[in-house]
């Protein structure tokens, strides 16, 4: 079995019919240079029952963007039914927590750790003779 077959067996499963999407093909706006200039190789994608939307722009090829599109979609509706989070908005949250500014006593507790192993491998150090 191939990607495609796999999409529409899961877009059969989750209840989505080709005939409830909206399907739009816009000039893309990224890098690629004269080829993207002058072919529409975005693709949008409307799910009119749920109202969700996705565009897609990743690929320079218009059959693989359709591809991709319906892909993110298919995820995006498996979120909403299943009631968990997008894999994206996990991923994004990740990164927020790991920017986020640490408390003071963390900052403390971190420098003081530092601190104690700066002092043992002092202790390490050969002693010099005279």
């Amino acid at each position: 079995m191939d990607k495609e077959e796999i999409l529409k067996l899961k877009m059969g499963s989750l209840g989505i019919k080709e005939a409830d999407l909206e399907e739009k093909f816009i000039r893309s706006s990224k890098k690629g240079g004269q080829k993207v200039n002058k072919t529409s190789s975005c693709v949008y994608i409307k799910h009119r029952p749920t109202g969700i939307e996705v565009k897609c722009q990743e690929e320079r090829s218009q059959a693989l963007n359709r591809f991709l599109a319906r892909r993110i979609l298919v995820n995006k509706i498996e979120s909403l039914m299943l009631g968990r989070k997008a894999e994206e908005e996990k991923k994004r949250e990740k990164i927020r927590r790991q920017k986020r500014k640490r408390s003071k006593r963390a900052k403390e507790k971190m420098l003081r750790d530092k601190k104690m192993r700066s002092e043992k491998k002092k202790m390490r150090k050969k002693c010099a003779i005279d």
